[in-house]
């Protein structure tokens, strides 16, 4: 079932999260984040953009939400995507209908523009924004470091309106 984000998912969702900074490259923090710095980071997002959970058995299985792109007004019609799957609940089609929802509430809230930035390579990820129709813009070359490793990252948009 997909929801709205609710305050007590803070910790599930902080799970899902960590599980990524320790054991991947698809977030570039390298540090866990403690409770309070991400529920005060889940709990302003929520306050201005679309942020839902897929829920199972009253497990979270994953999260998407819209975020700001860059603080200048010009760009207020432009989003960043987020989405997260617990790594064990991947390759069963969550993250395509958790993206799909989120990608409706963007459009109903009027945004233009939608940008997935995603750690390069990553085929899944690069599979399912392609899957919904996101474009592949940008290819930045080692524009982060993480695990002693150059990162590059790509651009994904889409038009919205």
């Amino acid at each position: 079932m997909i929801r709205e984000f609710q305050p007590k998912d803070t910790q599930q969702l902080l799970d899902i999260y960590n599980y990524y900074v320790l054991n991947s490259v698809v977030t570039f923090d390298d540090k866990v984040l403690s409770f309070e710095t991400f529920h005060e980071k889940v709990t302003r997002i929520n306050s201005e953009y679309p942020f839902i959970v897929f829920e199972e058995n009253n497990t979270i299985l994953g999260y998407a939400y819209g975020s700001r792109f860059r603080p200048k007004p010009a760009y207020k019609h432009t989003v960043e995507s987020t989405i997260y799957l617990k790594h064990t609940a991947q390759g069963r089609g969550i993250g395509t209908a958790l993206y799909a929802k989120l990608i409706a509430l963007l459009k109903e809230e009027k945004f233009h523009i939608v940008l997935g930035i995603l750690t390069l390579p990553n085929k899944a990820s690069e599979k399912l924004h392609v899957k919904l129709g996101f474009k592949k813009v940008a290819h930045l070359e080692e524009v982060g470091l993480k695990f002693g490793a150059w990162q590059d990252v790509g651009v994904f948009q889409l038009k919205l309106s």
